[in-house]
């Protein structure tokens, strides 16, 4: 879990909440039901008609890593890159399946053993790039799902409170019923307003930064496979890919 950023997200709640309160609000005039279901049900509805529904669900099932920390794997990755090139180097490319159960990664597992198979370094290189594409192009997609979620959910609000100025219209003559009608129109908006800027826009570009970190150790890993079947010295090897690496405290 990134605390970091469960702590942000009920930070930005915590004080639009406080801040409702200390105006003397009551808590329970910013829970509606009605205005809850206009707002989710309608911007679900425009993400799924825009995207369909496998790519919706590829979206909600990548949203666990909005708030799983990106672990720094450089040093591992370093780790592991060195002894594979030991043993290369060593015992020959084709020792290297040995280490294939070390590997938890497919992507890592997929470029031992086409470095094993003895396949030349164009094709490695060629095949292990597209894989990193169509892992790029399949995670941009699911990432343009939160961000049309974010555009919509604001415009579904405004709809949802047109509709409950529309009730409110309807029923002048009985002031009993005016109350509620009000409150679905401001609260819609500020559900809409709400979630857009606070979760479903910030889940998109948390995404993105998660999507560079894990591109980055791909294109780490595939150099490196590159160097090794040229047969380049593993301390060489080493030192190409950390001119790959750059730290958030630098």
């Amino acid at each position: 879990m990134d605390w970091g950023s469960l702590i942000g997200l009920l930070i930005a709640i915590f004080a639009i909440l406080a801040s409702h309160l200390l105006e003397g609000g009551l808590l329970q005039s910013l829970i509606q039901p009605t205005a809850f279901l206009v707002t989710v049900g309608g911007t679900a509805g425009a993400v799924i008609l825009q995207f369909g529904i496998p790519r919706v669900l590829r979206a909600i099932r990548l949203m666990r890593r909005a708030f799983t920390p990106d672990r720094e794997f450089c040093d591992d990755l370093l780790a592991s890159i060195d002894l594979w090139a030991n043993t290369a180097k060593t015992e020959g490319l084709h020792k290297l399946d040995m280490h294939l159960d070390e590997s938890a990664e497919p992507f890592m597992s997929r470029g031992l053993m086409l470095l094993a198979d003895f396949k030349s370094r164009n094709q490695i290189l060629e095949i292990l790039k597209m894989d990193i594409l169509s892992y790029e192009r399949a995670s941009k997609l699911a990432i343009k799902v939160w961000e049309a979620a974010g555009g919509y959910a604001p415009t579904i609000g405004v709809l949802g409170a047109v509709m409950g100025l529309i009730r409110v219209m309807s029923h002048l003559g009985e002031p009993e019923l005016l109350g509620a009608g009000i409150a679905i129109a401001f609260v819609s908006t500020l559900y809409g307003v709400g979630l857009s800027n606070l979760v479903f826009l910030p889940i998109a570009n948390k995404l993105k930064y998660s999507l560079q970190h894990e591109v980055l150790k791909r294109e780490m890993i595939a150099e490196a496979l590159y160097y090794m079947s040229k047969g380049e010295h593993p301390s060489i090897i080493k030192e190409h890919i950390k001119s790959h690496w750059y730290s958030d405290e630098e």
